[in-house]
């Protein structure tokens, strides 16, 4: 074997490996540009609000007309004992016994009712989220946000915030904001 001919496959193996290396680098380094990135990505958060409910604020009907969906974007079950959904009040709902599937969606009314896999009850006797602006904020078992959904005066104007930016008049609520929890409030299934 000639000596250019060990020198062109030395060459050529190390222009593969540089190559290589910039490859795996440049998806690092793209990544570390968009911030907001997460966001679109995360795997469990709130899909929507409905904070104007029809009816008295302390019917029965009307409380469980009051929701916030959790949407899980992942193929994998979630256990979700031990979080919690709070509003800019401090008033607290902590899951207990709440699995939520793959590709699932469950919906935390306000009122009374008995918890399925896709809808879960807080057991309140008076309206939690304020449909004038609120921030519906959602913390792991470990207290860490995980996501937060805001509107009205304070927010913003139009008083209905999707993730997808489908604004409606109807007072359902998506995506935004941040907040803090104080006042627990426990549920989810109950054996």
């Amino acid at each position: 074997m000639s000596v250019s001919s060990s020198v062109r496959r030395l060459t050529a193996t190390a222009a593969i490996a540089a190559a290589t290396v910039g490859a795996v680098a440049l998806p690092a380094a793209a990544a570390d540009h968009h911030p907001g990135d997460h966001q679109r990505r995360a795997a469990v958060y709130i899909s929507g609000v409905r904070a104007d409910a029809p009816g008295r604020d302390d019917r029965h009907r009307s409380l469980n007309r009051e929701w916030v969906d959790i949407t899980n974007a992942t193929r994998r079950t979630v256990n979700l004992n031990g979080w919690t959904l709070s509003d800019d009040e401090g008033r607290t709902y902590t899951f207990h016994h709440v699995w939520l599937q793959g590709r699932a969606t469950v919906r935390v009314h306000t009122g009374f009712g008995r918890d399925t896999r896709t809808d879960v009850y807080q057991d309140r006797r008076r309206e939690v989220w304020d449909h004038n602006g609120d921030t519906a904020t959602l913390r792991n078992d470990h207290g860490r946000f995980i996501d937060a959904v805001s509107w009205g005066d304070d927010h913003r104007r139009d008083g209905d915030h999707r993730r997808d930016g489908d604004h409606r008049r109807d007072g359902d609520h998506r995506h935004d904001g941040d907040h803090r929890h104080d006042d627990d409030h426990r549920g989810g299934n109950r054996h």
